[in-house]
């Protein structure tokens, strides 16, 4: 919280070798191959999050739960918030719904394996969530979702009609979480965390996220462990575009998370609420 607006902390957990970015170099098949650098990146995430009082929500990948179990159990025990990034990092929209829901129900078994928890929280791989998809999560017991990324900018994220006016929105039975954009000039500026977040110098994007945090009542802000990895193995052949978004300022996002939660005070989804709760006391 702050100044009364609710901001909330998430992390992505997925390692370098998993990002679509990278897709057209390091395919599907090949994950068992590369190093895992997923628990070392994380943890520098945890020590930021320790000494700043942070809070956040986790959102997992099923296939790291599986491989680095014991880093899972390392963040709830954390006091971090536990929720399904899915279980393959397949887009959603490439799914078909009983694909999706096989890829939810793996994820939740192992991140349950892992960690003790059953996760009630989602987020669509590259925000590619679609609009058959909320039935399927309220049915395999998901409370909320945090996958629309409400801007028109991008060639991968999913088209759900949610208007991105505050930080609560409605879909089917489940509550829909945007991340953060900041509306200007009619436009949805995307201000939410990751690349933007790397790419924008500091002082503008601190400028940026108060001013959208007030306009939209609160704010969702992601970033991802292999983003904080300026060592992580570089891919060659990549379109110049995939590479330009993955790479960009990676040496500097340690200093620029640990300014941001030093300057705010985070939240998990789950912290939501509570909030709630105490509103309507």
């Amino acid at each position: 919280m702050t100044n009364g607006i609710p901001l909330v902390m998430s992390i992505d957990v997925e390692d370098w070798f998993q990002v679509e970015n990278l897709k057209p170099r390091v395919p599907r098949e090949s994950w068992n191959t590369h190093e895992l650098r997923v628990t070392e990146n994380t943890r520098r995430i945890l020590d930021i999050f320790d000494s700043t009082r942070t809070r956040a929500t986790f959102f997992v990948l099923g296939w790291i739960a599986d491989r680095v179990p014991d880093l899972v159990a390392e963040i709830a025990v954390a006091g971090h918030e536990i929720a399904s990034h899915g279980y393959g990092h397949e887009l959603v929209y490439n799914q078909t719904p009983a694909q999706f829901r096989n890829d939810l129900r793996k994820s939740k078994r192992a991140i349950h394996t892992a960690a003790g928890v059953t996760p009630t929280g989602y987020r669509a791989p590259s925000f590619s969530i679609t609009e058959w998809a909320y039935q399927i999560l309220a049915e395999e017991g998901f409370s909320y979702d945090s996958s629309v990324f409400p801007v028109r900018i991008h060639d991968r994220y999913g088209s759900v009609s949610v208007s991105g006016r505050s930080l609560f929105e409605d879909v089917e039975s489940v509550r829909e979480f945007p991340v953060l954009t900041w509306r200007v000039f009619g436009q949805n500026v995307p201000w939410g965390g990751g690349g933007y977040f790397r790419l924008l110098p500091t002082w503008l994007y601190e400028i940026g996220f108060v001013r959208a945090a007030k306009q939209r009542g609160g704010a969702v802000f992601y970033l991802h462990p292999w983003e904080v990895d300026p060592g992580q193995p570089r891919v060659d052949g990549l379109p110049r575009l995939h590479a330009f978004r993955h790479y960009v300022n990676l040496d500097r996002t340690v200093h620029r998370l640990r300014t941001l939660c030093e300057h705010h005070s985070f939240i998990a989804f789950r912290d939501l609420d509570v909030l709630r709760r105490v509103a309507r006391t």
